[in-house]
């Protein structure tokens, strides 16, 4: 295992009051990514980042002699998906493609990092444009194992403890999955509250920028400056109801699973959460396909003169999808965007009527699958991405082999400030059920 502490909200506090001192610190956690990443490769190489980090945290401690002055994410290490922009680093987005082709300027997301006082530990692993042909990065908790992608990096990142916070994208499951296998807290924004600008499109109508941390404070933390118009003092005193959606779209996931989801709601229903069966999602089967249909399609548009160009550098899963995608039609594509639309307000009445405040079920089918040739099933977290609604996988005790599980939660549409007020207060309630 290469696992290691690195809770953002408490190393930011201990930095912004000097009980660390960033320099030491940022020069320490240098080392432990030279160290461990040789194992875990959730980084991109980069022989110079000692010397640049440690310059970097210099002009960042002139900036801030003072403590009171100090910003949010002051000295935070942060990891950004290589699909992500960054200024002054080179976007490869997992691929052969020349790097000049995606070559652009970095977005706000980028911006508000940097503001914060946050410091960039580099880019991290994605899969070959966010979507199945995986990099070389494994599993901290088992090396002999997929972190789960595309954000393979940047949750495997978080997880080894080489930094605080990183930065991912979800088109399907890319955030909530890799989070789950690895052990660590992942949040998929509801759409559009982290601007996307400055990324290598998947899809436009379902791309979400996500974040990783070690815990559910740090991410309340690192929302606060990422998600746009944060309200920061939403706080809940009373207990969620949690809805279970039963049916075909849960009995996806593999008995074992289902097994570990209901020994945690169990220990949820014993700390005082009320849990409501509410059976829903039952077409889940036609669900998945229009949604892939629906990222495929955009995704062949987005590719289509690099794809034109050098399809010969398209690794075959890649290349599948944008054949797939020249299938789909202007008028469907239309229809497909449409359907989003529709399952939110769909899931919302279902919410409305049923008088549940957050949908909770399994964040993944199962455990991390043995190899790194493959990064998992993203269905259960397909149709909460399709809608764009807000969703958090918590770390939820461990399965088959000691792997971690993690337990999903899925809000209203706009309403991230109550998921993670909730989160937090599901953390605390939850305590490690018995492995599967």
């Amino acid at each position: 295992m290469y696992t290691n502490s690195a809770p953002l909200a408490a190393t930011v506090n201990a930095l912004s009051t000097d009980a660390l001192h960033l320099l030491d610190y940022v020069d320490e956690m240098a080392r432990r990514i030279d160290r461990v990443d040789e194992h875990v490769h959730a980084f991109l190489p980069e022989p110079a980042r000692p010397i640049r980090l440690h310059a970097e945290a210099r002009v960042l401690q002139g900036q801030y002699s003072a403590h009171e002055n100090r910003p949010t994410l002051y000295g935070a290490l942060v990891g950004i998906k290589d699909i992500i922009h960054v200024n002054g680093f080179v976007t490869r987005a997992g691929s052969e493609v020349p790097p000049e082709r995606f070559a652009a300027a970095e977005g706000e997301a980028l911006r508000w990092l940097r503001a914060a006082g946050a410091l960039i530990a580099g880019k991290t692993v994605t899969t070959e444009f966010a979507y199945f042909e995986p990099g070389p990065t494994r599993n901290p908790h088992d090396p002999m194992r997929t972190p789960g992608g595309s954000s393979s990096g940047s949750a495997a990142a978080v997880a080894a403890g080489m930094c605080q916070l990183a930065l991912g994208t979800q088109t399907i499951g890319s955030v909530i999955r890799p989070a789950a296998f690895c052990g660590v807290v992942g949040f998929k924004p509801t759409y559009g509250r982290i601007p996307s600008a400055g990324i290598v499109y998947f899809s436009r109508t379902a791309d979400h920028i996500g974040l990783f941390t070690q815990d559910v404070a740090g991410m309340a933390l690192a929302a606060g400056v990422l998600c746009d118009n944060w309200r920061g003092d939403i706080i809940k005193r009373e207990l969620p109801v949690l809805g279970v959606p039963d049916g075909p779209y849960l009995a996806q996931a593999e008995p074992a699973a289902l097994r570990a989801f209901e020994a945690q709601l169990d220990a949820l229903s014993g700390a005082g959460v009320t849990i409501r069966r509410v059976p829903t999602l039952a077409g889940i089967v036609d669900l998945n396909e229009l949604h892939r249909r629906l990222v495929f399609g955009e995704f062949a548009r987005e590719h289509a003169a690099l794809y034109a160009t050098y399809s010969h550098l398209y690794r075959p899963r890649t290349a599948e999808i944008v054949e797939i995608g020249q299938t789909v039609e202007d008028t469907e594509l239309e229809e497909l965007a449409r359907s989003c639309r529709r399952l939110r307000a769909d899931l919302a009445a279902r919410m409305t009527e049923t008088g549940i405040d957050l949908w909770v079920c399994p964040a993944a089918t199962g455990i991390a699958p043995e190899g790194i040739d493959a990064t998992g099933d993203p269905n259960m977290n397909l149709p909460w991405t399709h809608a764009g609604m807000p969703a958090i996988t918590l770390p939820a005790g461990r399965g088959e082999e000691g792997l971690p599980l993690g337990l999903q939660l899925i809000g209203r549409f706009g309403e991230d400030e109550a998921l993670l007020a909730w989160a937090s207060q599901i953390q605390a309630a939850m305590s490690d059920p018995p492995a599967a």
